[in-house]
């Protein structure tokens, strides 16, 4: 038996234990640099906003007068781009995950979906804005309305939903669905009565938090032109809109010219992150008080 050198093993412990804290020492300061820096945005854009966010800010129609401004025609552009990417994203979305799920065969075209899809997830979203300018504003000749821009956020966080909606399926127990086999039931409605019910928490989650990106997003709509101006608030699809982002773009440039646009981009802020708070916060409601356990 090979005799074990008590001081080799402390000095090993020694050196061990060092790294372990050393690294510790790391990740601890990369996580109080973010904290920094996120108390730090937090504190300058809610002092900025002190002041500007009342009852006529929200809902004041944009002017060229900063103590008048609104956002109104913003929020009414953010409604309805939410209203065209809400049913386009959840239909769709759902739609392919069920079929890569469930019906899709286990071989290479299956794999080339999910592969292609997965990386549609990592494309940077000033290239969705460039093939929505190119396939719905020019080819389709819509020009810059509510259809085109829902249009091309739908594809902006489609791939999102897929995934999201993929694993929320695939959690579903494999047993539930030999239960309801071997009951009689047919493919579709296995999937409509056992399969969706179990994993519609995990797809109303995945469904908010895209609509929550797709809300936040600016680039793709500068690439298709999307105003910033004096415009009528939108009364359907086919209008031409603004965003709350697409706002907060605008009048952040605008503020090298007047001061106070400074603060009418902070108050923005402040009320797009309570919107987005507030998705947010149903999506972990619904995550929460809907999940299941099998």
């Amino acid at each position: 038996m090979k005799h074990v050198d008590a001081a080799q093993v402390q000095k090993k412990m020694n050196s061990r234990l060092a790294v372990n804290n050393i690294a510790k020492s790391l990740f601890l300061a990369a996580t109080l640099i973010g904290l920094v820096v996120l108390v730090i945005l937090f504190y300058r854009v809610i002092s900025q906003s002190m002041g500007w966010i009342d009852f006529q800010f929200i809902t004041n129609k944009l002017s060229t007068m900063a103590d008048r401004a609104g956002i109104m025609g913003a929020i009414m552009g953010t409604v309805w781009l939410m209203v065209v990417v809400a049913p386009i994203t959840l239909f769709l979305g759902v739609g392919t995950a069920i079929y890569l799920e469930e019906y899709a065969k286990k071989g290479r075209l299956q794999r080339f979906l999910q592969t292609n899809i997965s990386n549609l997830a990592g494309v940077p979203s000033i290239v969705f804005g460039i093939l929505g300018l190119t396939i719905f504003v020019r080819a389709a000749g819509l020009g810059n309305i509510v259809l085109a821009g829902g249009l091309t956020m739908a594809l902006l966080v489609l791939p999102i939903v897929v995934v999201a909606s993929q694993e929320a399926i695939r959690s579903v127990p494999g047993y539930l669905r030999e239960a309801s086999y071997g009951m009689g039931a047919t493919k579709w409605q296995t999937i409509k009565n056992i399969v969706l019910p179990a994993s519609l928490p995990g797809i109303l989650t995945g469904v908010i938090l895209a609509l929550s990106r797709a809300i936040g997003e600016t680039a793709p709509l500068v690439v298709l032109g999307i105003p910033a101006l004096l415009i009528p608030l939108p009364e359907g699809i086919f209008d031409k809109f603004t965003v709350l982002p697409m706002q907060i773009y605008y009048w952040t440039i605008d503020a090298a010219l007047v001061a106070e646009y400074a603060n009418l981009a902070a108050a923005t802020i402040v009320v797009l992150l309570f919107i987005l708070l507030v998705m947010n916060s149903i999506a972990v409601i619904i995550r929460n008080k809907f999940q299941r356990r099998f």
